[in-house]
């Protein structure tokens, strides 16, 4: 009776809101991974080889060393966002967002956007997640406009 108990429980999680994070969340693009190999970066490419795989949780290590050698540097920290996410921690890739959010340059804007969404809809903030999914289905031309109209179809079931 027990194990019937489980596979039910695990069969109704399998179906809920917590798939439609794993459904929706692709990997920021590895912009770094392409790099020639030097000494100096040798640890940054193991680990976006390790990102690119899937394990976004020994990646993180890195992308923190890297992000406190280089802290204006908004591509690591998109990834170290996108990681965390990945490794489901999106409250601390909510925080990560913030600071690309916050930053004078603008070259991850988009991006910051439509993986904040993620954030709020991995921490179950599913009211949130649809309000910025249908903030960025509004816009004309937006690089997650795509995305974000299948979450909204996705949230309004």
């Amino acid at each position: 009776m027990r194990s019937l108990a489980f596979l039910l429980l695990v069969m109704v999680g399998c179906t809920g809101p917590d798939d439609l994070c794993t459904r929706h969340y692709e990997p920021f693009p590895d912009l770094i991974g392409g790099r020639a190999r030097t000494d100096a970066n040798a640890a940054l490419l193991d680990a976006m080889a390790r990102y690119n795989a899937g394990d976004h949780g020994s990646a993180i290590p890195v992308l923190e060393a890297e992000l406190r050698d280089t802290p204006n540097e908004e591509q690591i920290r998109m990834l170290l966002a996108s990681a965390l996410l990945g490794a489901g921690k999106p409250y601390d890739a909510e925080l990560q967002l913030d600071f690309i959010e916050t930053s004078a340059r603008n070259d991850y804007d988009e991006a910051a956007a439509w993986y904040t969404v993620l954030c709020w809809l991995c921490s179950g903030q599913h009211d949130r997640a649809l309000e910025g999914a249908r903030a960025i289905s509004a816009r004309p031309r937006h690089t997650y406009k795509r995305q974000a109209d299948a979450l909204v179809k996705d949230l309004m079931r």
